[in-house]
């Protein structure tokens, strides 16, 4: 009995690992880094002009401003960071590009001695803001190439949502945590918020530490056994053979993953920037904190505000997992890649749709419910939009094809914001952005359907159809 229990256990066991779920956290890690890095401005914001010895309104005017060059930034970044990941591979590109954009988060707190240079103090936030842009590009082709490399597709939407979970979080630690940093003194020294910009960096140091220690190609891992790289694989395994950008553009697969973002990308941008001021507008809630969280001390007057706000972010959240899980439900359950992607995508376009009733409704809990619910169905649109380049592409290509559709993304932002403002200066009323949003990924699923009727897998190897 005692011979047969050891030759029991020196057989290799045949359940696969589970270490795909490791590098899923360390992308969740990663995107929480991310949104920390891009939020300590925008949270600082309300007294910038007074730390800086500027009028308030002088700086408000170029805040948002820096909005504006950071988007396009953040757009050129993503065409070129997504190429970058399929041409030096996951591993030092996705170095590179938390390294850039961590040092450009501490080139912050230098802002006004590089704005110095120039004779202005402001632009010194304008060089950090396009810095950080190029350099943050590069975390979504990098995140979804990785989950193209290390999932199956039924658990592709589902990592993903998990991920990008990190996004919500990041902008919910940040009001949190920032007073307390402002706060803190290291002996006689204050971190205050030039080291709030340090801190942040740090946090992107670590990451680098954890990824060059945690991460290698599945295939050459060594916790990886097998089991698991066979799931990963399926039954196929890919060519090596590099693919020229300039191909990827003559594909309808390209065209439908970039009008998945494109359209789409752009209203959950709108939700968060517009929904403090809607109800600052029609609900006359705390204009003093109208763009921020409210954890600053000075604005616990209006605690409703607070959790009208943190819904949103915490929903959206479950809605990132949740939209994930379901098109990995739908596929355990026999359903064709194509069908449960599209009946996942419409779902969560039939949840937007009540949205525009957001801004006709005289009750401030209705409309943070319909703003809630149709920024959650964003998030499960969006764990599967990114997915759908994984469908349909090989993954050497994922992070170029992402980096496509992420830069019609942020181009569609910056579109939005200009049609916004247009709206609000004629009308006063945000109704008809809401209505737009409402009606924006019926369409964007539509046209997807036209593009990809089954989801075909593109014939990179071979040359486009005309």
């Amino acid at each position: 009995m005692m011979k047969d229990a050891k030759l029991t256990a020196a057989v290799p066991s045949s359940k696969p690992t589970s270490y795909r779920w490791v590098i899923c956290a360390l992308l969740f890690w990663v995107t929480t880094a991310n949104y920390i890095d891009r939020g300590i401005l925008s949270n600082l914001s309300p007294e910038m002009g007074s730390r800086l010895h500027l009028e308030q309104k002088n700086w408000d005017a170029a805040y948002w401003n820096m909005n504006v060059v950071f988007q396009g930034a953040y757009a050129i970044s993503l065409l070129f960071m997504g190429r970058l990941m399929d041409v030096i591979g996951l591993r030092w590109g996705f170095v590179f590009a938390c390294a850039f954009w961590g040092i450009a988060s501490a080139s912050h707190a230098i802002a006004p001695e590089i704005g110095g240079l120039f004779g202005s103090t402001i632009a010194g936030f304008f060089i950090c803001r396009i810095l950080l842009g190029l350099g943050e590009g590069g975390n979504f082709p990098a995140a979804i190439k990785a989950v193209a490399e290390w999932f199956p597709k039924r658990e592709r939407a589902l990592a993903t949502g998990l991920f990008n979970c990190g996004s919500n979080v990041g902008s919910m630690v940040v009001p949190r945590v920032l007073p307390w940093v402002l706060a803190f003194n290291v002996g006689s020294l204050a971190l205050g918020w030039r080291g709030a910009f340090i801190l942040t960096a740090t946090i992107d140091l670590l990451w680098i530490i954890a990824w060059l220690t945690l991460y290698k190609k599945p295939e050459l891992h060594p916790k990886v056994n097998k089991q698991e790289l066979a799931l990963i694989r399926g039954e196929s395994v890919e060519p090596t053979v590099k693919i020229a950008w300039s191909r990827l553009f003559p594909y309808r697969q390209t065209w439908a993953v970039a009008v998945a973002k494109g359209m789409t990308d752009c209203f959950f941008w709108f939700y968060l920037f517009s929904t403090p001021d809607l109800f600052n507008k029609k609900f006359h809630l705390d204009p003093d904190g109208r763009k921020y969280l409210c954890f600053f001390p000075k604005y616990r007057e209006s605690p409703g505000r607070k959790y009208l706000i943190m819904l949103i972010y915490v929903v959206a959240s479950v809605g990132s997992v949740a939209g994930g899980w379901l098109a990995g439900a739908f596929m355990k359950q026999g359903w064709t890649t194509n069908k449960a992607r599209k009946i996942t995508l419409l779902i969560c376009a039939v949840c937007v749709m009540p949205v525009a009733f957001a801004a006709m409704t005289d009750n401030k809990w209705l409309a943070a419910v319909l703003i809630t619910v149709a920024a959650s169905a964003h998030q499960a649109w969006s764990a599967n939009a990114f997915s759908l380049a994984g469908d349909m592409f090989p993954k050497r290509v994922v992070g170029s094809v992402i980096g496509l559709a992420g830069t019609a993304g942020a181009l569609g932002g910056m579109t939005l914001f200009f049609i916004t403002g247009i709206v609000l200066k004629q009308t006063g009323s945000y109704l008809p952005i809401f209505v737009m949003a409402s009606m924006a990924y019926a369409l964007a699923l539509l046209i997807v359907h036209r593009l990809v009727p089954t989801l075909e897998l593109a014939q990179i190897e071979e040359p486009a159809a005309a």
